[in-house]
């Protein structure tokens, strides 16, 4: 018997959500219209010994959402307003790209192609993964639009996913950066919020190092503030911005697979996503590595949930 309230319906909430926010669903990628879509990503290349562990954090993340959906109009203070200032800016929910864990390359294939239709019809697609392998076929959507321009990735992280390879899986979460490095639209890499014992040699920082990527640790952004990496980003850049769930403090998220004390707080993480728009012009985003088995009481799914709610604020802001 479970005898806990309803605490959502306190905010007007009716039932569990279908999109995230309560957005209108768009079912048709190439009939889409609107300036920001969010889509899922449940898998793409999961390491065989692990499987998509992710699969369940898209629903899970619209689900998170109930209590704030039936206010979405209401003034959001970490947005200075609604969080989309005029009906015409809202984004819609695309639901999720099929998929299939036995079939790598045919998920690699369907992200590919959605994020590139997304981009096609001029939105910004924010995806919700899914795990860390997420991003590759995501970037190489961004890559068959690009016509020629070049991408700055601020990647906040608790690791740097620099391996060549990992567990004979050379398009796995554990080597995201290392094959965003090899795209030629990618012109440079930010990564923040490195701690704690990771998954990387002393090889791979140091090819990351050589690459030209620039580091800065959870310490250093808790000693200096935000200001040395946002003057990384030169002035008009065009940037993608990929958060790891496992970047933010585990006492607001648990529910990932690498927890370490030391994380970024709410308000750091969504700082620098303002002050990455502050500079330039996102492009496009993606939240990945939550998973839902290992949340605590739903803390990290409403943390997560209300990050992405602000950023699509911050989208919606740069589209006005």
């Amino acid at each position: 018997m479970n005898d806990q309230p309803n605490l959502s319906a306190l905010y007007g909430a009716t039932g569990e959500n279908a999109t995230f926010l309560g957005l209108d669903r768009c079912e048709d990628l190439a009939a889409l219209t609107a300036p920001i879509a969010i889509i899922g990503a449940p898998c793409a290349t999961p390491y065989k010994y692990v499987g998509a562990y992710c699969r369940n954090a898209p629903d899970g993340l619209r689900r998170a959402t109930a209590a704030l959906a039936f206010n979405i109009d209401c003034h959001d203070f970490d947005s200075g307003g609604p969080v989309f200032p005029r009906r015409e800016l809202r984004a819609v929910d695309c639901g999720d790209i099929a998929f299939d864990e036995a079939d790598s390359e045919g998920n690699r294939a369907a992200i590919r192609a959605a994020v590139a239709t997304i981009l096609g019809r001029g939105a910004v697609p924010v995806v919700l993964g899914g795990d860390d392998s997420i991003p590759i076929p995501m970037l190489q959507g961004l890559g068959d639009t690009a016509g020629g321009r070049r991408f700055t990735i601020l990647q906040i992280d608790a690791h740097i996913d620099w391996r060549p390879t990992h567990a004979g899986e050379f398009w796995g979460l554990s080597s995201t950066m290392r094959r965003a490095s090899e795209m030629g639209h990618v012109e440079r890499i930010i990564q923040v919020g490195q701690r704690g014992i990771g998954t990387a040699t002393g090889q791979d920082w140091q090819d990351a190092k050589d690459w030209g990527v620039a580091f800065v640790g959870a310490e250093r952004i808790h000693t200096e503030g935000l200001g040395t990496t946002l003057s990384l980003i030169p002035e008009g850049s065009e940037i993608v911005v990929c958060i790891d769930a496992d970047a933010l403090d585990p006492a607001l998220i648990p529910g990932v697979i690498g927890r370490a004390p030391g994380g970024l707080t709410y308000y750091q993480t969504l700082g620098l996503i303002r002050g990455a728009a502050a500079r330039g012009r996102i492009a496009m985003m993606d939240f990945v590595e939550f998973m839902p088995e290992r949340d605590v009481d739903g803390l990290g799914a409403f943390t997560f949930a209300r990050l992405i709610t602000s950023a699509l604020g911050v989208i919606a802001r740069q589209r006005a």
